[in-house]
């Protein structure tokens, strides 16, 4: 009998014909008995001040004003110095709260009633100082080549659990800072690349998916056309005579598109909803209405099989909603934004038992700095310290691991890199991040590249 390794290496296309044998059967090939089945990942780009929210720091209220030596991190990549810079408070207050006490600031005050769900990774830091290399290497693991997004890598490995929608969506994606390589697939079968459901900037309410039918035709005529098609198509996958990775994905997305037309638009219906799940996500009413229907969306999606749904805060332009470098206070509007529906979507999953089993992350690209930007009113990016939060899928609640320094500047107890961070997601979902890998150039590619180890401290 093969081992599994022998079995991977002799297959056509190792690990990605065992993932198209998943998608058929519905059966995932995991590596170990998994804790979660799906990740929704609600992403505030640009970089959510940690030490304005979740991550405490006294000394910069006693030292509000007053100059202070920092290793700036674009000051060291420029002169391989550090600088003097003027520490600034943060602008709101912060409590204890819930049965853990957790520390919390006003800013997020739905998010802070609901810490003990919660589990805070404070030690958190990453490559990349600018908005650019920092967002691609938090979905691919790397900061400038092209490799496969983290969606796409859940996909490969474990197929869907749904044959009739995407496997991996994006709501409401950016056009900047990685565009469409945050969520595709680069060398890996293009089947597992993420469908875009509308994009930053536009309203939710037109984020779907567009020409699903053809009011040209009757359904009967509609059917005589899908499987004419899929006559040809196997006519020449036959002629081909060999597998081929590149066809077999675009057969694949003529097959779920069709029927994508019949199961998608029921899946983004909101309106099937109730007047008290709509008011609990702050539906119809301002500020929460849009981001509150791309957090119904992904519960919505989650309920019905989509493997890895990305929840996108963010806008179209080269600096994001979250990139206050002069102006802090506009912090309070994004938060206002996002703070209900996110509370919503973690209280509605766990109302129908749909937390246990689905891993809720919420973060940014990196964090922000404890120092006023040239002296002004905002701050720069931060790289090298900053918080994500965890919910479900097996992780510890009411819990926080690592710190940053005194200041909130670097991680410095227990500190987890973003590769540790994919890899510890991805053992909740069953995959060892060391054996998904997929040949490509002459080598074994994967996530965290030749990195990253599981926090095992987290896990419940």
């Amino acid at each position: 009998m093969l081992s599994r390794r022998q079995a991977l290496k002799t297959t056509a296309c190792g690990f990605g014909s065992l993932a198209f044998q998943a998608m058929a059967s519905q059966s995932p090939l995991t590596h170990h008995q998994p804790k979660a089945k799906r990740v929704i990942f609600l992403f505030m780009a640009g970089g959510v001040s940690h030490v304005d929210s979740f991550d405490h720091k006294p000394l910069l209220e006693k030292l509000d004003g007053k100059m202070a030596d920092f290793d700036d991190a674009r000051t060291l990549a420029k002169t391989g110095m550090g600088a003097t810079q003027r520490v600034m408070k943060s602008l709101w207050e912060h409590k204890p709260h819930g049965e853990s006490g957790h520390m919390a600031s006003e800013l997020f005050p739905h998010m802070a009633s609901m810490v003990d769900d919660l589990c805070f990774i404070h030690s958190m830091h990453t490559e990349g100082v600018a908005h650019g290399p920092a967002t691609l290497f938090l979905h691919t693991g790397s900061t400038n080549f092209i490799r496969p997004s983290m969606g796409s890598w859940v996909s490969y490995g474990l197929g869907s659990e749904n044959e009739n929608l995407p496997g991996f969506v994006t709501i409401s994606p950016s056009m900047g800072n990685g565009g469409p390589r945050n969520y595709g697939t680069a060398f890996l079968p293009s089947t597992y690349q993420g469908t875009a459901l509308g994009r930053a900037g536009m309203p939710a309410t037109e984020a779907t998916i567009r020409n699903l039918k053809n009011s040209m035709m009757s359904p009967s005529q509609r059917r005589r056309q899908f499987e004419f098609l899929k006559s040809l198509n196997q006519e020449q996958m036959a002629r081909i005579g060999h597998h081929d990775t590149e066809y077999e994905a675009v057969l694949n997305s003529y097959e779920l598109a069709w029927r994508l037309q019949h199961n998608a638009p029921q899946a983004l219906d909101l309106s099937q909803e109730s007047e008290a799940t709509l008011k609990m996500y702050g539906i119809n009413e301002k500020p929460t209405d849009n981001f509150g229907r791309q957090c119904l969306m992904a519960r919505r999606m989650a309920e019905q099989g989509v493997r890895y749904i990305q929840v996108n805060y963010s806008d179209n332009s080269n600096n994001p909603a979250w990139d206050q470098h002069s102006n802090l206070p506009k912090h309070a509007e994004h938060a206002a934004n996002v703070d209900k529906p996110v509370w919503a979507l973690v209280q509605d999953l766990k109302q129908r038992g749909l937390l246990e089993d689905t891993v809720v992350w919420w973060g940014g690209e990196f964090g922000r700095t404890p120092y006023s930007e040239k002296n002004g009113t905002g701050r720069d990016h931060n790289p090298g310290g900053f918080t994500v939060w965890l919910a479900g899928g097996g992780f510890k609640t009411g819990f926080a691991h690592g710190e940053t320094d005194e200041f909130g500047h670097m991680a410095v107890k227990d500190k987890v890199h973003m590769h540790d961070l994919h890899a510890t997601i991805l053992h909740q979902m069953g995959l060892d991040h060391e054996k998904l890998t997929f040949r490509h150039a002459g080598r074994d590619f994967r996530l965290t590249d030749v990195h990253g180890h599981v926090v095992k401290e987290v896990l419940g």
